[in-house]
């Protein structure tokens, strides 16, 4: 038996079982236009990337941006932001620094 036969046969089972049902996304229509505006020969490197929940670190650092500027914003007092504060500018500076360094690379 071809191992294609077995995949389908394999997903017959788990359709007649009703593991697909609940998935997320379930009915609607794919968003392929992020994909199609990667250019043609990154598209692959990209979708496996993103399927193994990779991350750059450009977007890792935005994320801690905004993470401690709602902590700053929560925080109760002045002792409490202070620390905060410090971490936000330096990640704010790793930020510039490696948007920077990609910058000059790109030229």
């Amino acid at each position: 038996m071809s191992f294609s036969r077995i995949a389908e046969n394999r997903i017959r089972e788990a359709m007649a079982q009703g593991e697909f049902d609940n998935l997320p996304g379930a009915g609607e229509p794919l968003n392929l236009e992020e994909y199609f505006s990667a250019p043609e020969d990154l598209r692959m490197a990209y979708s496996v990337l993103k399927s193994a929940n990779y991350r750059p670190l450009e977007v890792e650092l935005l994320n801690e941006v905004a993470r401690l500027e709602q902590a700053i914003a929560a925080a109760a007092d002045d002792a409490a932001r202070g620390p905060l504060q410090r971490e936000l500018a330096h990640r704010r500076t790793e930020l510039a620094i490696l948007l920077e360094r990609q910058q000059r690379t790109a030229k």
